[in-house]
Parts: C-alpha cells; structure tokens; sequence
C-alpha cells in the first residue's frame, strides 16, 4: 500500500488513564503498560517546588516501557513552569499538562489546581511560557467550573483565554468543583455530571482537541464518548478494574492480534518488579497496582488477601506473587477480553 493511503494513526489521547495521588506512580504505569501500549499514562500531578528543589529523579524518572507518558504539571507561577517543562522534555516525557482541576484544600492553598480557572488570564501566561520553553505538546486538564463560576460563558471565556496563549487541547473533568466544603473525594461525586456541557464545548469549539474525563465507569463508556469527543480519559474505573484496558489497542486504536490474558500481563510485569526488589523497593508498592486485576472473578479473593497480607513483609519477594497466582483458577489466568470469562457462583 502506498505510504499516502495508509491510515492515519491515531493519537495517543483517544483513550488516556488519568493522574491520580497516590496512584499512577512509575510502578502502576508499567504496570498499565503491560495491558495496552497505546493508551497515554499520566504521572501524577508534580508541584514545580518538587521538581525544581526535590529529588528530581524519585519525582520524574519513569521507564522507557511507559511510552506515551505525559507529565502532570501542578503550579502557577509561569517561570517555574516553563522550567519545569524544559526539565520534563530533557527528560523523554511525551507531553506536558497543567492541573486546573484539583479542587484539595492544599493544593488550592498554593494558588494551582481548580481555582486556576477563576484566572484565566494566569494558565494562559503559564501555557505560553510553557511552549517557549519546550517543544513537547503542552494540554491544561480543567473543570467545567467552579464554586459559582459555573456558567457555560465562563466556561467558554476560560478556554478562549487559554487557546489564545497557544494551547489547543483541553481535558476536561466534566463536573464543576466546590474548592471550599467538599472534599476531594466529594468533589469526584457530589457535583453533577455534566457530559452535556463538555459535549457542547466540543461542538463550540471543533477546531480544539477536547477529552472527556469523569464518570465513565468502562471501556464501553469511553467508546460512546469517543462518537464526538477527540478523546476519553479513565481515572478510578482503569485502576480498581485494571483488565478493562487489555482491550483498549483492539478496541479504540483497531490493532491486529489478541489482547493480552491476566497471566501474560503478571508474567510480563514480573521481571520490572525483580528489578526494583533487587533495588530495595517493597514488593507492595509495585503490586498494590494489580490488586483489582481479578476483579469480579473467582480467585480475587485469594490474589487480593495474599499480597495484602504478605507483599509488606520485609523481604517478601516473587513467591508471594506466585502464592497468589496460584489461588486463581487457569480459566480466569488465561482468559482474554471479549471471550466468555468464569463468573463467580
């Protein structure tokens, strides 16, 4: 086939697993990668204090096996965000995005996060010293609002500003966010959903790249947003249900060949696990990440227990990941997405 007629490949953001706290370490990306190596993987949001004053390689070092990887960027003060970018390119990083949804008491306290959108003007003097000092895509993850700066005008002002600074692709959490009375927590869950709104904005605004975020709770969701959004972005659904991405590059990027089993992704993440245990890292910190692997199936209950109550242990090693595996009946280990899976009694 002539290289003009073959397909456009598509881009990484049509299906992407959110940054989250605590969650979407350098253990949990690899993890993930190990079930789709198209979908893009965020770090976790990085303060600029963290990267500029911390240890930047126990803040920003990832491994090669992420690929597409994008940086979660948190701050406001544009000089040290373009640094932070210029860091974060020298570093191998695919993109980078700045946080303007985090609606946490602390992270409001520092100026960055959700209440950035009550200051347009501000995320686009970040996003414009962002891409002069790098060449890597630079994306802004929002809210559709906050506190009572809910309206679609808003709304809409906030990306116009933003787009005028250079930015031309927009993740959007698809509730407003409450920065005082709600915890984080509540604000994933208490403030509508309001797919309409980011749906409208799309509409609004087609020559924009705009991804959806929020509430979609599988990979069958995601797909039905991608009907007229440019992208779908998981968050909690990806990581206490790890599995649904095994069908993510067949499914949303359309690649041959089968999707991986439950035992192929274990096999495949063990020797980066051996790595890091030679390195002095715990083993419960790598395999937290897989804990809901077998969610929904027999066995669960066994991988989950025997990791929990064996994987903090000092020098607990493989053979506790073998012990678990082999409570798991073969027809759950080897089974692939999309085929008749064991269903519990």
């Amino acid at each position: 086939m002539a290289a003009s007629l073959l397909p456009t490949p598509l881009p990484p953001h049509r299906l992407s697993v959110a940054p989250m706290m605590d969650w979407t370490d350098r253990h949990c990306r690899v993890f993930h990668r190990t079930l789709t190596r198209r979908a893009l993987l965020y770090t976790e949001m990085v303060t600029t204090g963290a990267i500029i004053h911390g240890d930047r390689e126990r803040h920003l070092g990832f491994d090669a096996v992420e690929h597409p990887v994008a940086l979660q960027l948190g701050g406001s003060d544009a000089a040290a965000l373009a640094e932070c970018a210029r860091i974060a390119q020298g570093m191998g990083y695919d993109e980078v995005n700045l946080n303007c949804g985090c609606p946490s008491d602390r992270v409001s306290s520092g100026r960055f996060g959700a209440c950035l959108m009550g200051t347009p003007d501000v995320v686009a003097r970040a996003v414009e010293a962002m891409r002069g000092a790098t060449t890597l895509p630079v994306t802004v993850k929002h809210r559709i609002g906050i506190d009572d700066l809910d309206s679609y005008d808003h709304l809409t002002a906030f990306v116009r500003t933003v787009e005028a600074a250079g930015c031309d692709t927009f993740i959007v959490h698809a509730r407003k966010a409450w920065l005082s009375g709600l915890s984080p927590k509540e604000n994933r869950e208490i403030p509508p959903l309001r797919h309409d709104v980011v749906r409208q904005l799309k509409a609004d605004f087609p020559h924009l790249t705009v991804i959806l975020n929020g509430g979609l709770l599988s990979l069958d969701a995601a797909q039905d947003a991608l009907a007229w959004a440019d992208g779908a972005m998981i968050g909690r659904a990806a990581y206490g249900d790890p599995f649904i991405l095994a069908r993510v590059d067949q499914d949303v990027f359309g690649e041959q060949g089968l999707p991986v089993t439950r035992r192929e992704a274990i096999e495949a993440f063990l020797p980066y696990v051996e790595t890091h245990l030679a390195q002095g890292q715990p083993l419960n910190r790598m395999m937290k990440h897989t804990l809901g692997l077998f969610t929904g199936q027999p066995g669960a209950r066994h991988w989950k227990r025997t990791l929990s109550e064996h994987g903090h242990r000092p020098g607990a090693g493989l053979d506790v990941v073998r012990a678990a595996l082999d409570g798991v009946p073969d027809a759950v280990l080897d089974a692939r997405p999309g085929t008749s899976e064991v269903q519990p009694a």
